[in-house]
């Protein structure tokens, strides 16, 4: 049974999320609140979503822990080949973001950046418009740095194969 410290951060929660314009109107989130731990359940279109309303219930004040159990809906089913295809979109239309440096594979939801970059903050902006694209559950980055000089890179690794 929950006592009324849970009650009152349960009601909290819920008023908050009612009140934010970007959450109120569009999800139907269960809150429920044991021993203090903000539990959440529903529906939400993307992993950016997801993350987001964990990030916001956790900025609430008396939000000691949040228990994320929110799914990603995908309206159908959606193939891996169409993760890619939406996944595609989304790193084209972030300008922070070079498709010549990063692209993305998809496994079952799981969406595998992929290429080479050294800057940390595009290789950022991938995983966040990855997130937002349509039946992505997990952002995994694969993506290497960059070798400027390979044939050096081939000689030492060359040179070091030698004294074995």
């Amino acid at each position: 049974m929950s006592n009324s410290k849970d009650i009152e951060l349960k009601n909290s929660v819920e008023a908050a999320i009612e009140k934010d314009e970007e959450l109120g109107n569009r999800y139907a989130i269960h809150v429920d609140v044991i021993e203090e731990e903000v539990q959440l359940l529903g529906v939400v279109d993307t992993l950016s979503e997801k993350e987001r309303l964990e990030r916001f219930v956790k900025n609430i004040p008396g939000v000691v822990h949040v228990s994320n159990g929110l799914t990603i809906s995908t309206d159908g089913l959606i193939t891996d080949r169409g993760v890619e295809f939406e996944v595609a979109e989304e790193l084209q239309a972030d300008p922070r973001v070079d498709t010549k440096h990063i692209g993305a594979k998809s496994y079952h939801g799981s969406v595998h950046l992929v290429g080479r970059s050294d800057d940390k903050d595009e290789i950022k902006a991938a995983a966040n418009a990855a997130s937002r694209a349509r039946g992505v559950k997990r952002v995994i980055s694969e993506v290497h740095p960059v070798s400027h000089d390979r044939e050096k890179d081939v000689f030492h690794s060359q040179v070091r194969n030698d004294g074995d």
